[in-house]
């Protein structure tokens, strides 16, 4: 699933603020946290992209 290019253009990690990317499967679609420090991992569940630090992952 694809999210809408303005709603990427908006977004940002909570963590770090920096900007984040599309990452992930269809099935499991997720957002890439840009920032180098930061990396999180944010999931997208029913094509809403869950923003809160406690849900995202740490790349593996």
């Amino acid at each position: 699933m694809k999210l809408e290019s303005f709603l990427l253009e908006i977004l940002v990690c909570p963590q770090c603020r920096a900007a984040l990317t599309e990452g992930g499967t269809e099935e499991q679609p997720e957002l890439l946290c840009t920032g180098e420090g930061c990396g999180l991992v944010y999931p997208v569940r029913d094509g809403i992209p869950v923003l809160l630090v406690d849900e995202a992952r740490r790349p593996a």
